[in-house]
């Protein structure tokens, strides 16, 4: 039984940086699937409230995740005001453009301390929710770069790399109660980030997309919205959704 054939109150998704870019198109596609969808956000409180009040049933909350106590009144409140978590989507993420001989320690630390806030708050959620119900659905976003590399972004790749090997490991475990765990490997998407980006870099990237554009965030919450609800036999993969830029 997926998550959204369950019977009672409707089911509930929630969606780690979820006020902006892909996290915001991630909750709309969940929304118009039925979920009852919670907006994480850090920072971004007034367009993830915005967000939130234009979708049915959504509330928005926030944590900074690289903080555990912070991630436990996170899965608190939600507790409080949903009693479930059928689907995570960890999105939130965070980076630092350097070359590694000009980065800081601490630029690095606060790259990484993403994936230690992901590993805890997917520990949480699977511990409170999931475990019990026998059923629930983890969808990591990773990065095409965490596969081809990208200079400057070195941090920021071996975070995203481990996110897709931590799926791999953490579907095995779970596999046997129904609680299947897959990521997402976006190429490059259109953002708030990368409409910052000079013209000849545009230019080059575009010149590494066999369908010669970026993607948009709604194509890859079209994927999300597939493995949370369609996809009962996908445990364990790593989707790449970038234009034909790479297959793995």
């Amino acid at each position: 039984m997926t998550p959204t054939e369950s019977a009672g109150d409707p089911s509930v998704a929630l969606v780690t940086g979820g006020g902006t870019g892909i996290g915001s198109a991630c909750c709309r596609a969940l929304a118009a699937e039925g979920f009852r969808v919670a907006v994480h956000y850090r920072s971004s409180e007034e367009s993830a409230a915005k967000l939130a009040a234009g979708l049915d049933g959504a509330f928005a909350v926030r944590a900074d995740l690289s903080v555990a106590a912070e991630i436990d009144g996170l899965v608190k409140e939600i507790k409080e005001r949903t009693g479930r978590v059928d689907v995570l989507v960890n999105n939130a993420g965070y980076n630092v453009n350097a070359p590694m001989l000009t980065m800081k320690l601490d630029d690095y630390d606060a790259v990484a301390s993403m994936a230690r806030g992901t590993w805890y708050l997917t520990k949480m959620i699977v511990r409170r929710f999931m475990f019990r119900a026998n059923t629930g659905r983890i969808i990591n976003i990773s990065s095409v770069v965490g596969h081809t590399g990208n200079p400057g972004q070195i941090p920021y790749t071996m975070v995203k790399a481990g996110l897709d090997a931590f799926t791999k490991s953490l579907s095995q475990e779970l596999a046997g109660r129904e609680i299947l765990v897959n990521s997402i490997a976006p190429g490059f998407i259109e953002t708030e980030m990368t409409e910052e980006l000079p013209e000849e870099v545009r230019a080059s990237i575009l010149a590494r997309i066999p369908q010669q554009r970026m993607g948009r965030a709604e194509e890859v919450a079209d994927v999300v919205a597939f493995l949370a609800t369609r996809a009962s036999y996908v445990n364990g993969s790593v989707l790449h959704v970038n234009g034909g830029m790479y297959g793995g």
